[in-house]
């Protein structure tokens, strides 16, 4: 029996641990999708305390806080960091089971040192002592970037972005982790808002160079965008879907909604469809032309609580898992891409863990020969980041696709603290491995299933995407 939190923790066989401490421990991180802001980065701010860097923003910790009867004061509310803090320690006994509890524990032993468990009576040392840690230029971004091989980074940016922050970044001599931009071209989509969606049309065509009057407009100035972020490295879009959006209909027909949308009228739901899904269809082609990658997360249900929404806006912990079927517009949609052979890279992430193998099996239907695990099943997201979502989604793909080619794990996060999140995920890998050993459905083969945990870890990833890592 391993102990809490030991250097073999998750690792329930000798096979185990060989392969995590000798083939995935020390590789390098391509953290692909994430959500830092890219100004602190290129700025290296300096966090003012553990709350600043640990607990803001972190609405995993903020939906565990409100479980356990915290009040909003001490969460997202006027209280003091300190204060927040220490509810936050007094949360965290209360979390064994939650994965929470390990990601917490690991974070604090790798940025910190600390061992035994984190609660009310070691809050006061690690409180005083982090701080001091914190002051220093050791505890920037860039520095915890380096300190855990982080290579490179891709945010997630608006098309609008002037993507400032990533220029100047790539402009400073000796910065070791690359942060690349992600075109995330969901505001573009959202014509469901009059108003606000022609607010964002302006914003649009001043960063394209012109106004947008149609449709035909609108793709345009997307393209201009996507051109701009491929000069400034970018190679991956990003689209968050309810659902799956696959209802074509004639280039006429977008222009005549897309006419409403510009004279303030409300768009029908079949409208709104049909426009979602020209954009999408069209930023698809875009992707194929420029050689990216397109990640498609489906099912979040977001702002579930309009009381709470109303109070403090989007990502505050309020978003749920969706349950619409998603395989018949999914694979209309990529048939319609593949007949023209401009079906690009694609990753594929649902919130509901009922759909990996819905995604897995139709990934299959359209790998096509020209990329190695060209069509991906994606690493465990969000709800489904923890030890039995990745377990599933690491079986679901080897029984139905190519485990060996998967591209790995992302920390899709806001904080620079959760990098220990990529050793969660590749202590799990090489447990799942090492009990098909076990069991005798792998060999003891090191050299083989060494490879295998380095290519997962890293070596996919940076010759997958297309991006100049080093």
């Amino acid at each position: 029996m391993s102990g809490f939190m030991s250097e073999d923790f998750l690792l329930s066989t000798e096979t185990a641990r060989e392969l995590f401490h000798s083939h995935a421990k020390d590789m390098p991180i391509i953290d692909y999708h994430c959500h830092l802001p890219p100004q602190e980065v290129a700025e290296n701010k300096n966090f003012k305390n553990l709350t600043d860097i640990w607990l803001k923003g972190d609405h995993y910790k903020w939906r565990a806080m409100r479980a356990c009867g915290v009040d909003e004061n001490f969460i997202t509310g006027k209280a003091g960091d300190e204060e927040k803090f220490l509810a936050w320690a007094r949360t965290v006994p209360r979390l064994v089971g939650n994965p929470l509890f390990s990601w917490t524990h690991l974070e604090l032993k790798r940025f910190f040192g600390m061992s035994g468990v984190f609660d009310s009576a070691s809050a006061g040392a690690l409180w005083k002592k982090a701080n001091e840690l914190l002051a220093g230029e050791g505890f920037a971004p860039r520095a915890i970037m380096e300190k855990f091989k982080v290579k490179m980074v891709c945010t997630t940016d608006d098309p609008a972005d002037d993507l400032k922050w990533h220029r100047e970044l790539a402009a400073k001599p000796g910065v070791k982790t690359k942060m690349l931009p992600a075109f995330r071209p969901d505001r573009a989509m959202a014509v469901e808002n009059v108003v606000s969606y022609r607010e964002y049309l302006e914003l649009l065509g001043k960063a394209a160079g012109g106004e947008i009057r149609s449709y035909a407009g609108l793709i345009e100035a997307l393209d201009k965008r996507h051109a701009y972020f491929h000069e400034n490295g970018s190679r991956l879009t990003d689209h968050a879907l309810l659902v799956p959006y696959a209802d074509f209909v004639s280039a006429g027909e977008l222009e005549g909604f897309f006419a409403k949308v510009l004279a303030g009228k409300a768009l029908t739901h079949e409208e709104v469809s049909a426009l979602k899904t020209g954009v999408l269809f069209e930023v698809a082609r875009m992707n194929s032309r420029r050689g990216w990658t397109m990640q498609f997360h489906i099912g979040a249900l977001r702002d579930t609580n309009s009381r709470m929404f109303s109070a403090l806006g989007p990502n505050t912990g309020y978003d749920a898992i969706h349950d619409a079927p998603i395989a018949a517009p999914l694979a209309r949609f990529f048939d319609r891409l593949e007949a023209s052979r401009e079906l690009p890279r694609t990753i594929l992430y649902s919130l509901n863990q009922n759909d990996n193998e819905v995604l897995a099996a139709l990934a299959g239907s359209f790998q096509d020969g020209t990329v190695p695990g060209k069509m991906q099943l994606g690493s465990g997201w969000w709800y489904n980041d923890q030890k039995d979502g990745m377990e599933l989604q690491l079986k679901t793909l080897a029984n139905m696709g190519v485990l060996s080619l998967f591209v790995g794990m992302l920390t899709d996060s806001r904080s620079f603290m959760s990098y220990p999140r990529h050793e969660y995920f590749r202590r799990i890998l090489c447990n799942v491995i090492a009990l098909w050993v076990e069991a005798g459905e792998a060999p003891r083969d090191m050299k083989l299933l060494g490879g295998m945990v380095e290519d997962i870890c890293y070596n996919n990833a940076k010759n997958y995407f297309g991006m100049a890592v080093e």
